[in-house]
């Protein structure tokens, strides 16, 4: 049995006798180290002797920073990775699970699947990138990838299944979604949705909840007529927050309407029902409207970037406009907030009439006083 100490442990090469009684040494080198007190042998995988002392350097210096769990984290496949990704989500009650898991199957498998999560490296990632974006995927398409990818070794890493992190960075986005609607393009919406997504988007027009998320599940324990409010319980939104709005009349109206539909079928507790059910898809059906009414690209998302900039041209302070609409951070709002050619041709007109009457006169045309000046001086 060849040994080759190297610092604290040795590589050596294994012996087998053969069917015929002779002995025979085996080409793949193996590690013989001590990891708490206790002696680790293990295979390096490989006949080149330089390689299985580069590991033996790896595994001493693990042990060393304390970054060590045995030879289990290297049998740890991308496979067992994903499996606890995605009970991570189920046991949180993502609603995101779904996603990730298509996420999941159609790329980050079929690219990292068979690999041990100790062989995958940056350049594996920086190679997966690569085919992504010849494949026509956009940085964003990517990056909920590597997200997800990296999620997966940190869960890895926080459970001790693995021994390290994988170093991810994330491509630069610029592909925010600036739409909204315009309140033609709302009445025209309207007028081709079915009737039971008018009032859900009629509410999510006026107070910029999120559609799927947080109107479609509302409950008629949530609503109180009398008061006039309505309340999300803290836990349910996407920030966990909760939250609360009063009715105006025009909400109250909404409400007022479904309560009417409500005796009619008393069993179902959902505010917007479809018959007697929760809404669970509107794509098809917004999909349909928004074809018909001529809106190309219109999402439901567009509807909560509308009521943020109509609460701000109301005049609503902006902090009152978060808590409304639900943004915990400045700059999420901001990127809701969204100024139309509209809004900057309003904004000009009104720089230009601040400075007529400043100065006596208005840009491109002779003031009164001055049309006098010019007569007296004939």
């Amino acid at each position: 049995m060849p040994k080759h100490k190297h610092g604290s442990g040795t590589i050596y090469q294994r012996e087998k006798v053969g069917p015929d009684g002779k002995r025979r040494i085996l080409k793949t080198w193996c590690l013989d180290y001590y990891y708490d007190g206790k002696r680790v042998r293990e295979s390096s995988g490989t006949t080149d002797r330089a390689e299985a002392r580069k590991l033996l350097q790896q595994r001493l210096g693990q042990v060393a920073e304390g970054r060590y769990f045995g030879p289990a984290a290297d049998r740890v496949t991308f496979e067992d990775l994903a499996h606890d990704l995605l009970a991570d989500y189920r046991v949180n009650n993502r609603r995101s699970l779904a996603e990730v898991k298509r996420r999941i199957t159609l790329h980050l498998a079929p690219f990292f699947g068979g690999k041990t999560a100790h062989r995958i490296t940056s350049a594996n990632v920086k190679a997966f990138i690569a085919q992504r974006q010849d494949a026509g995927a956009s940085n964003g398409e990517i990056n909920r990838e590597l997200a997800a990818l990296k999620r997966m070794y940190a869960l890895g890493a926080d459970t001790e299944k693995i021994a390290k992190r994988l170093r991810i960075k994330l491509l630069a986005e610029n592909n925010a979604r600036k739409g909204f609607f315009e309140e033609w393009e709302y009445a025209s919406l309207l007028a081709k949705l079915p009737d039971y997504l008018r009032p859900p988007v009629t509410f999510a027009y006026l107070t910029g909840w999120r559609l799927r998320s947080e109107i479609l599940p509302l409950t008629w324990p949530q609503v109180d007529l009398h008061t006039g409010t309505v309340r999300l319980e803290p836990g349910t939104t996407k920030n966990k927050d909760g939250r609360l709005i009063y009715l105006n009349e025009d909400l109250r109206a909404v409400l007022e309407q479904q309560w009417v539909l409500h005796q009619t079928q008393p069993d179902c507790p959902y505010v917007f029902p479809r018959r007697s059910k929760r809404v669970e898809k509107v794509n098809r059906s917004w999909n349909r409207a928004c074809r018909e009414a001529g809106l190309v690209g219109k999402i439901p998302h567009d509807l909560r970037r509308t009521a943020v900039r109509n609460m701000v041209r109301a005049g609503i302070p902006e902090r009152v406009a978060m808590q409304m609409a639900g943004h915990k951070t400045r700059s999420v709002f901001d990127r809701y907030h969204i100024v139309a050619d509209s809004d900057l041709r309003e904004a000009a007109q009104k720089l230009s009439q601040g400075f007529a009457a400043r100065n006596g006169h208005t840009y491109g045309h002779t003031s009164l006083h001055e049309q006098e000046d010019v007569t007296v001086s004939h």
